[in-house]
């Protein structure tokens, strides 16, 4: 089957639902399974999607204009709304028993793709409401909650609402304090304020987080509806970027939730909003990578007719670096993040680091491409009169929103280290069962041994050679090599620190970047393996792709392991600590 340049997903029938393919890469081990082959779009997706992307751009192409006014007096008209209702652009992913879709996560993230290629707010009001606002419903409520709500959201006639963020709890959604009291009927009464609501303001439903006093934990999730007594919003809130789409402030007083509108189990809100966040990012990816293309057309463009010396500036080496560079980075980033639309669509247990892993790569891959477009665009390039400046600031937000960057970084690493942590316990036990169990011990300290072995010399993980495409073998090489310099890191890392390891913000960047080269490059690797087999054509720059992001990752990836021992990390905490017991800079030339 060939593959167009905008893929989904489709099953493979060898694809390890019960393992993720980057916290393996903490252990040294390559997850071929779920990399390779690259996977094909669904037939009923790639159906469906011709049509409507086709549609899309009829449909916002002519209003460029009116775009760029909306974004300067930051509001999105009604009639503009109804006429994405009369789309269908709400009902993407709820089922066609509801009213839906039901496209698959892959088509979903294809369809942002294509709206984020004319403008991004329009983009976050689909976006939010499917992502986040009624993805709650659908991967926790129960069949009578589906059957009450997801009919009138595939329709539009209610838009949803993500409510989690509050003044004191940004990143830190365990400081949430809106509350909801439970009541002797089993209602509850919900009582705060949440902020940068995107949809707050023309939202119908919210799903909204709170502090409940539970056995079972200390947040549970609740479906509330706009029009209920106590339910109000702020104004809209003038945003640097995604300006015509709706943020608000949005406040709950004494709000009477009835008993069937909790969502999922009491006290485990905090499950349902990290499920709904894991599940919602391709979204988010899908629409950078959207962005990063009408950036390329934009520049190549630009390249072309601009002349400077009595040529066009396209001639110029370092025009041309950038226009590559912006190729590679959306290449790789369309890679991932079609890669983890498959996992969520083939129903695999966790890909909650391979989730982060696409949102941090995709967002800053789209500000790397802004500020390079722009600048192609030299003068031109920083006037209001031509798309890059809107871009650049619409992008920004997509390393904040979401999960800051930072803060999935941090989880990356955790995350993978969490479980090569839990291997070094099971070693220390292993060590008395031998004289126990011989078989159970021995069964342990041997694949311990065979990794330590990979480590050591190499050996033992050439396995994914014998499938790629001799062009790519040296890639691969080098996310092998790498792979085991991840899994040593780790070890050592875990070894000196343990349980402080979470304290060690400076190693643990380095651990994730480390991760997210590899598992980028891997992505990347397996989509142009599959196209140089499929698609002569365009697979050959496909396979120059996969090798240019495999040999500038091997430089940084180098750097980060020679970083985790020599470093100047106590002295650039030490200057930041001084800056900030002083409040500012101290030093002046007079």
């Amino acid at each position: 089957m060939s593959e167009t340049s905008d893929r989904a997903t489709t099953i493979a029938s060898n694809l390890r639902t019960d393992q993720s393919a980057a916290k393996n890469l903490f252990f040294g081990e390559i997850l071929e399974e779920n990399l390779f082959p690259y996977p094909a779009m669904r037939e009923r997706d790639r159906e469906v999607l011709g049509m409507m992307t086709d549609s899309i751009d009829d449909f916002l192409a002519p209003q460029r204009a009116d775009l760029k006014q909306w974004d300067k007096e930051a509001h999105q008209p009604a009639e503009f709304i109804q006429s994405l209702r009369d789309m269908g652009l709400f009902g993407l992913i709820i089922p066609e028993e509801h009213g839906g879709l039901g496209l698959s996560n892959a088509a979903y993230a294809r369809v942002l793709s294509q709206t984020s290629r004319h403008d991004s707010s329009v983009s976050l009001t689909i976006g939010a409401h499917s992502s986040i606002g009624m993805k709650g419903i659908l991967l926790s409520g129960n069949d009578e909650q589906k059957a009450r709500y997801l009919p009138r959201l595939a329709s539009g006639e209610m838009i949803a609402a993500f409510c989690l963020t509050e003044a004191g709890a940004g990143s830190d959604a365990a400081a949430v304090r809106t509350s909801a009291k439970k009541n002797e009927d089993g209602s509850w009464t919900l009582n705060g304020e949440k902020i940068w609501i995107t949809n707050g303001g023309i939202a119908d439903l919210y799903t909204v987080f709170a502090k409940t006093d539970s056995p079972d934990g200390k947040m549970s999730a609740f479906i509330v509806e706009a029009a209920w007594p106590g339910v109000s919003h702020g104004p809209h809130e003038d945003k640097m970027g995604i300006r015509a789409s709706s943020t608000t402030t949005v406040a709950f007083q004494d709000v009477r939730v009835p008993a069937e509108n909790l969502l999922g189990e009491e006290g485990k809100g905090f499950k349902v909003a990290m499920g709904i966040l894991n599940n919602g990012r391709t979204g988010l990816g899908g629409g950078a990578v959207g962005g990063m293309k009408t950036l390329i057309a934009l520049s190549t463009a630009q390249a072309k007719d601009r002349k400077q010396f009595g040529k066009p500036i396209a001639d110029f080496g370092l025009v041309r670096e950038k226009i590559a560079q912006m190729a590679i980075d959306c290449f790789a980033a369309e890679s991932t993040v079609w890669m983890v639309a498959h996992y969520i669509d083939s129903g695999c247990e966790d890909y909650s680091v391979e989730a982060a892993i696409s949102k941090v790569f995709a967002s800053e891959a789209i500000q790397r491409s802004a500020y390079e477009a722009l600048q192609i665009a030299a003068g031109n390039g920083f006037m209001k009169e031509f798309p890059y400046e809107q871009i650049t600031r619409d992008s920004r937000i997509l390393s904040i929103f979401e999960g800051t960057n930072e803060i999935l970084r941090l989880y990356i690493a955790l995350s993978g280290l969490k479980d090569v942590g839990a291997s070094l316990s099971e070693l220390k036990s292993a060590v008395g069962d031998i004289f126990n169990n011989p078989i159970k011990g021995f069964g342990v300290l041997s694949s311990y041994a065979s990794k330590r072995l990979r480590q050591g010399t190499g050996f033992g993980n050439d396995k994914i050679l014998s499938k790629l495409d001799p062009r790519l073998k040296a890639a691969a090489l080098i996310y092998e090599k790498y792979a085991v310099e991840l899994s040593k890191a780790g070890d050592e890392l875990l070894r000196l620190h343990g349980k402080k390891i979470a304290d060690e913000q400076y190693q643990l960047k380095r651990v994730a970047d480390l991760a997210i080269d590899m598992f980028v490059g891997l992505c990347t690797l397996a989509r142009a393996d599959s196209l140089s087999k499929s698609d002569p054509k365009n697979g050959q720059q496909a396979v120059t792709i996969a090798a240019l992001f495999a040999q500038a990752a091997k430089r940084r990836m180098a750097t980060n392991v020679r970083a985790m021992a020599r470093n100047e990390d106590g002295e650039r905490d030490a200057l930041a600590g001084f800056l900030l017991e002083n409040g500012a800079y101290p030093w002046d030339v007079i």
